[in-house]
């Protein structure tokens, strides 16, 4: 992995770091507009910060308290048409493949990209 590579995951656990997670989105929860999306995994954003949607970075966080950052989930919403970047934070190999499937969902397609 380059140099570029790592500082870019490590800015996210420098965000983190410093501003700390919400998480508005509780596990089983359903998404506030369409109900029948059932959140698998805790979902929320790193504090302070701003995404393409004006909301703050969005984030899903896992059930490994020591992994940190491990990648990332590009999305695109045909519905939305917009894109974002979802963090995989603390996230185990289960949670991530939970939060892929989820972003992969209907009319948004996501990509991991691994740290």
């Amino acid at each position: 992995m380059s140099n570029s590579n790592n500082a870019f995951f490590e800015t996210f656990e420098q965000l983190i770091n410093e501003h700390g997670i919400t998480i508005d989105r509780p596990k089983g929860t359903a998404h506030p507009r369409f109900q029948d999306l059932i959140y698998p995994i805790d979902y929320g954003y790193i504090n302070n910060t701003q995404s393409q949607d004006g909301g703050g970075i969005d984030l899903f966080l896992g059930d490994d308290n020591n992994a940190g950052v491990v990648g990332i989930i590009c999305t695109i919403d045909a519905t939305k048409r917009d894109s974002e970047v979802k963090v995989l934070y603390n996230c185990t190999e289960e949670n991530i493949q939970t939060a892929r499937r989820m972003m992969n969902n209907g009319p948004m397609c996501g990509i991991l990209i691994r740290k």
